[in-house]
């Protein structure tokens, strides 16, 4: 017995075929031409129908927070000096209810799962992280958050960090990242951060190589730990715009040792174009990698969000597809395949890199479906498409409603 039928529904890869989607008990059962039953129906009307959008990389505890700094120079240094001075004043509801605003406008744009970042240090202690942890149980019938903890302003050099990061993995944190460039020591906290992978058990998500110039990278280290230590497939690193930045020798070289190595990519080109190249005056570095190169050798990437208006981007409406959009825009990604492919990086691919074995529209998969104004995955990308309804486990989170464009003397 069926709980629910989606009819009419385009899947990605399947071209302008329609099909039915058969759900029970939170699951896909059935995908077939037509499902006869009689149960509850939703109606995709030959629109594409996606297993959910993933954003691997999102900061929810210092969202919408803007207003509340100054901005003269618009650097990563400002950012980061910026957040530390009003950190301190965050209490856990204030984390909550900004964090709460930013994950249900998520939700609204058919994001489904999440890897959000929560930085501990001696200012915040752990009260980013309680927030965070309460809102992922209250919203946990649209989304599934999966927290990595981080020490954005150093770790090594920074007194106390360490502890609440052991604190909270003691908690069953399943994430744990770090920040070598802000780090007075970065080979040293690349040190701490993989020891405490391994004492707890746990993957890896690094803010990496977010730099101007190519000096000081650590992506080759880093690709060199995790085979050292038998991480391959657990760790990944975040921005890494000094990738972008090298001629294409080394940038081929990089990507063998990324794939090579297990090594998982993400992209976050709203922050990397806003932060990078602020001090160059013509021709400026957009920052931004482009993962051909990585994608033609196997490895998993991803595009993701990043921040959401506050000092490191001082903008944004959480969706995914408007940042699949971006991406395409700043690597010149204009054909029909490579537009799909860049929907590919908010979806598959970013399933992929957090690890999501159940993703997909298959029977036994989750019923996690959002039906996007969209015939197929490039149509979605180039038009930067709305959401039009979407399911968590078989039960309907959200419906938008389409624009209605009234002609002169039609009924309203």
């Amino acid at each position: 017995m069926l709980d629910l039928v989606v009819r009419g529904a385009r899947l990605s890869g399947t071209g302008p075929r329609s099909v039915d989607i058969g759900i029970a008990a939170g699951r896909v059962v059935a995908v077939a031409d037509r499902i006869d039953t009689d149960c509850p129906e939703l109606h995709a009307q030959d629109r594409l129908v996606l297993p959910g959008l993933v954003d691997t990389h999102l900061h929810l505890d210092k969202s919408r927070t803007a207003d509340r700094c100054v901005q003269t120079e618009g650097t990563l240094a400002e950012a980061i000096r910026e957040t530390a001075r009003i950190k301190a004043e965050f209490t856990e509801q204030d984390v909550y209810g900004r964090a709460r605003e930013t994950l249900q406008a998520c939700v609204l744009q058919g994001t489904t799962r999440i890897r959000t970042h929560v930085e501990v240090d001696p200012a915040v202690g752990l009260r980013g992280l309680d927030a965070v942890q309460r809102l992922a149980a209250d919203l946990a019938w649209a989304v599934d958050v999966q927290i990595c903890v981080f020490a954005q302003e150093g770790l090594t050099n920074c007194p106390g960090t360490d502890a609440l990061l052991v604190e909270a993995l003691e908690r069953g944190v399943p994430v744990v990242g770090g920040a070598p460039y802000a780090d007075v020591d970065p080979p040293g906290q690349l040190d701490r951060v993989f020891e405490l992978a391994r004492r707890f058990d746990v993957d890896i998500d690094l803010h990496l190589d977010l730099a101007d110039t190519t000096d000081g990278m650590q992506l080759a280290e880093v690709c060199k730990r995790t085979v050292a230590l038998g991480w391959e497939g657990r760790v990944t690193v975040g921005h890494v715009t000094q990738l972008s930045l090298l001629p294409p020798e080394e940038y081929d070289a990089l990507c063998n040792l990324v794939a090579t190595s297990g090594v998982a990519m993400t992209v976050l080109p709203a922050t990397d174009l806003f932060l990078m190249g602020r001090a160059t005056q013509a021709a400026k570095p957009r920052g931004v990698v482009p993962l051909t190169g990585l994608l033609q050798r196997g490895a998993a990437c991803s595009v993701a969000t990043n921040n959401v208006l506050n000092a490191f981007t001082p903008y944004g409406d959480c969706s995914l597809i408007r940042m699949a959009n971006l991406y395409a825009n700043v690597t010149h990604a204009g054909s029909r395949a490579q537009l799909h492919e860049c929907l590919d990086l908010v979806t598959t691919g970013a399933a992929r890199v957090i690890r999501t074995p159940d993703y997909g529209i298959a029977p036994g998969a989750p019923a996690d479906l959002v039906c996007v104004d969209a015939t197929d995955e490039a149509d979605a990308v180039a038009r930067i498409a709305p959401t039009c309804w979407g399911l968590k486990r078989g039960r309907r989170t959200f419906t938008r409603e389409l624009p209605v464009l009234h002609q002169p003397g039609a009924l309203v």
